[in-house]
């Protein structure tokens, strides 16, 4: 009660600001500088007069150095950054009066007072020479003190080079979080080495390579030789910051402005945004930190910023601002890593957090994943990183791919790769039947599973002559799917999401408009994983990620991930991998790997089955390559019969009927006028119905439908 009580008083009566204090003294000190001065000309009446005789007595000609040293102290105080320099500019001020007088007293005997003659007493042991350079030591000492100016030939010489360096002086109350040089082959991506005391020499900094990262060595496999590391960049950049130490003081006087007292913290820079922490004080509910986003976005002319509060593991909020400019991540510098490089074979590389450590992800044990985010946020570049860091780890014989690219560009370049299953599938209808065949194919594996008495596929492979290989299938647009065939698509998706784990079946899907209608409420349940890039409204957010967030990102390859692995979604800046270094990887791998041949209607001697597949199990190409029948939807009986005993046809009509969308009764309609069973569309008139004319289709032949 007491505490609480004294924390409303302390709010009542919000103390004098330190820059206030500092303004005051500094104003006294000139004032009194100029008192002194008028007491000498007998301006200052009595008391003046007074002060002046006795001070004359103590300091003779040194008076004149009080009102000197006054105005120095002053200008000190208004121009130091540091809240309390009070102690050290006046015992520096002490010591240039004392220095003076003694100075003074040197070189004319008697004319610095009685303290002057106490000094000057220098001259007995050490004669008059010694005593003057010891005496002009501590005066010339004294006014670095009082000025706090360190003299250093080598920061001047750093301040014209770089007008963004910062001493170390400043960092006194603000501490910046560093990042092992091991764990940061990028040094964009932990902080800027200027900012910060370095611990190596000169001839070191210059010795030092522009890449850091020393390239592993690569993977070996039987049959699969994998692309050097050096087709892709690796070079470190660096990200351009503002005055760190200028912008904890804007949000620590932003915050008390709105009487919320806090201590400001440490200062992680990374790739795209500096997150600064801070401790608000005991009884401050983080709902009032919270509310004040665009208050601090104003303040700091910065925007979007986004609060973590609290930080996870940590006492802390974060303020994450964006940097002025962003340092790209470059893929090549993570995956020659021996952190990659020792993962497991399913993982791929995700990016680097805000304190600069790498984040891989391992797609085995997501074990699907959903990436969502506006037009241009960085969807493509993500799953271009996901599928250049499975090729390092990865050969044909323990990973196939599927490939379903709806814009027909993003993924042409793997076209032919050796570890893909079929060809880059362009077609909706085709990948219909790429879900029904991966269901087909998961229900064998079970099967397999069963008779050798193992629960998954991993200590199945312990034991088995011959692997099953893992198979990820790849969507680079969902919503162009789930447009066309909407509740068929959702209804595959969910069955493979629910079952495929086990037997080594994994999902990567990706949209560029997370609405209810696309990425549904069946779909997110069984997702889990999911990468949430910049959207346009917290109603996307939301949708993605279950919570709010997304919209304050910046894009380009800014994302929040959420997984079993962390318990709120983690802001991380994504992988840059260029169209350049795709074509060199996808190239080498094509040129040095052949794959086998798949040919549109392939011999049964010519197939590439799956491991371990039966003689008498349906060829492993055989969906991919056959467009399905018009008729293949399950509601065209259904559709048939309502137009037969309606006597019309109207896309409406199916509407109400068979509760189905418009693109759906749409295309039941299209299939009736292939087959001649109903007439065109002409405007708002209704389609004429042939019935009677339709061969096979009469009244007469409905019978033999039933059959």
């Amino acid at each position: 009660m007491a505490k609480e009580k004294r924390l409303k008083m302390k709010e009542a009566n919000p103390s004098l600001h330190p820059e206030t204090k500092k303004s005051v003294f500094a104003i006294a000190f000139i004032g009194l500088a100029v008192v002194f001065l008028l007491a000498s000309f007998r301006q200052a009446g009595p008391a003046g007069n007074l002060l002046y005789r006795i001070l004359d007595r103590l300091l003779g000609w040194g008076y004149y150095l009080l009102p000197t040293i006054l105005l120095i102290t002053a200008l000190a105080i208004l121009t130091s950054k540091q809240k309390k320099i009070f102690k050290t500019t006046l015992t520096g001020a002490a010591l240039f009066v004392i220095s003076g007088l003694g100075i003074i007293d040197l070189l004319s005997s008697g004319s610095g007072g009685l303290i002057g003659k106490f000094v000057g007493a220098l001259e007995i042991p050490f004669g008059r020479s010694a005593s003057l350079v010891i005496v002009i030591t501590l005066l010339i000492s004294s006014i670095v003190i009082t000025l706090n100016i360190p003299l250093s030939i080598t920061r001047l010489i750093k301040k014209d080079k770089a007008k963004d360096k910062i001493s170390e002086k400043e960092w006194e109350e603000v501490e910046i979080e560093e990042t092992p040089a091991e764990e940061a082959p990028i040094a964009a991506a932990s902080k800027p080495q200027e900012s910060l005391p370095s611990k190596k020499t000169k001839e070191e900094k210059k010795e030092q390579p522009e890449e850091i990262i020393i390239p592993q060595k690569a993977l070996a496999f039987k049959n699969y030789i994998v692309p050097p590391f050096d087709l892709l960049k690796s070079f470190s950049e660096k990200p351009t910051i503002g005055d760190l130490r200028a912008n904890a003081n804007i949000i620590k006087r932003t915050l008390e402005g709105f009487g919320i007292p806090v201590e400001m913290g440490e200062i992680t820079v990374g790739p795209a945004v500096t997150r600064y922490t801070l401790k608000p004080a005991e009884g401050v509910k983080l709902s009032k930190i919270t509310a004040l986003n665009q208050d601090l976005a104003m303040t700091l002319a910065s925007h979007p910023i986004r609060i973590e509060a609290p930080i996870p593991g940590k006492s802390l909020v974060g303020i994450e601002v964006p940097n002025k400019a962003a340092a790209l991540v470059r893929l090549g510098s993570l995956v020659s890593s021996p952190e990659f490089q020792n993962a497991n074979s399913l993982s791929f590389v995700l990016g680097r957090d805000i304190d600069g450590k790498p984040i891989f992800a391992d797609i085995g044990k997501m074990p699907h994943l959903l990436i969502a985010g506006a037009t241009g946020s960085g969807k493509s570049v993500i799953i271009h990183s996901l599928l250049i860091s499975l090729l390092y780890k990865n050969s044909p014989a323990t990973l196939k791919l599927i490939l379903i690219d709806p814009k027909r560009v993003e993924l042409s370049s793997y076209e032919g790769m050796p570890h893909l299953i079929a060809p880059v599938i362009t077609e909706n209808k085709l990948a219909i039947n790429v879900f029904r065949w991966a269901i087909q194919e998961m229900e064998r594996r079970y099967k397999i599973l069963l008779e050798a008495g193992n629960r998954d596929i991993q200590s199945y492979n312990a034991k088995a002559a011959e692997p099953l290989s893992y198979i990820l299938i790849v969507i680079d647009e969902l919503a162009d799917l789930m447009a066309t065939y909407g509740r068929e698509v959702e209804g595959l998706i969910i069955r493979l999401a629910q079952m495929a784990r086990a037997t080594g079946l994994h999902l990567v899907v990706s949209t560029q408009r997370p609405s209810v209608e696309v990425v549904t409420g069946l779909i997110k349940a069984n997702i889990t994983c999911r990468i949430a890039l910049q959207v346009a409204s917290q109603i996307d957010s939301r949708t993605i990620l279950d919570t709010a967030g997304a919209e304050k990102l910046l894009g380009r390859g800014d994302l929040l991930f959420i997984s079993s692995e962390f318990s709120k979604p983690k802001r991380i800046q994504s992988c840059y991998v260029s169209e350049e270094e795709i074509k060199k990887v996808t190239s080498f791998v094509k040129t040095n790997n052949k794959p086998e041949a798949i040919e549109q209607e392939p011999e049964p001697e010519n197939e590439l089955p799956l491991a371990n597949d039966d003689q008498d199990q349906k060829p492993a190409f055989s969906i991919f390559n056959q467009l399905p029948e018009d008729d293949e939807d399950e509601l065209f009986e259904e559709a048939l019969e309502v137009v037969r005993v309606a006597k019309k046809a109207s896309a409406s009509l199916l509407q109400r009927r068979l509760k189905v969308g418009y693109a759906r009764a749409a295309r039941l309609l299209d299939i009736m006028e292939n087959k001649g069973i109903i007439g065109p569309g002409e405007g708002a008139k209704p389609r004429e119905v042939y019935f009677d004319k339709a061969s096979g289709l009469t009244e007469e032949s409905e019978p033999n439908n039933n059959e």
